[in-house]
């Protein structure tokens, strides 16, 4: 059975959070399903996306792990965008999170170094 993971954030305006989201994961989205959705293909089968939703907006908790983690955050800097937070846990497993102006929180983990 194939599977396609698709992770969500809402946002309270489409067009004022997707340039957020464009520098944070690194370039145009992948498709738009209609005019205030962006979806962006991380990998195969990976998927991470944005939907309009004044109502409700905010609130999603996405995580990624990479392996390239102080490339990525670095990366990420120079397009504009800083960590809220940086942590490493015990077993020295990292994780760097961001919150869009909506309040949605996408973190990215990396091994110990």
């Amino acid at each position: 059975m194939a599977i396609d993971l698709f992770a969500g954030a809402r946002v309270r305006d489409f067009q004022a959070a997707r340039p957020w989201w464009e520098r944070l994961l690194g370039g145009e989205p992948a498709f738009l399903p209609h005019e205030t959705e962006a979806v962006w293909t991380l990998d195969e089968h990976r998927h991470v996306y944005i939907v309009e939703d004044a109502e409700t907006p905010g609130g999603a908790a996405i995580t990624l792990f990479v392996d390239d983690l102080e490339d990525r955050v670095a990366a990420i800097g120079a397009r504009g965008i800083e960590p809220a937070e940086r942590e490493t846990y015990s077993n020295g497993v990292r994780k760097v999170t961001y919150r869009d102006p909506d309040g949605n929180e996408i973190g990215f983990g990396g091994p110990p170094q």
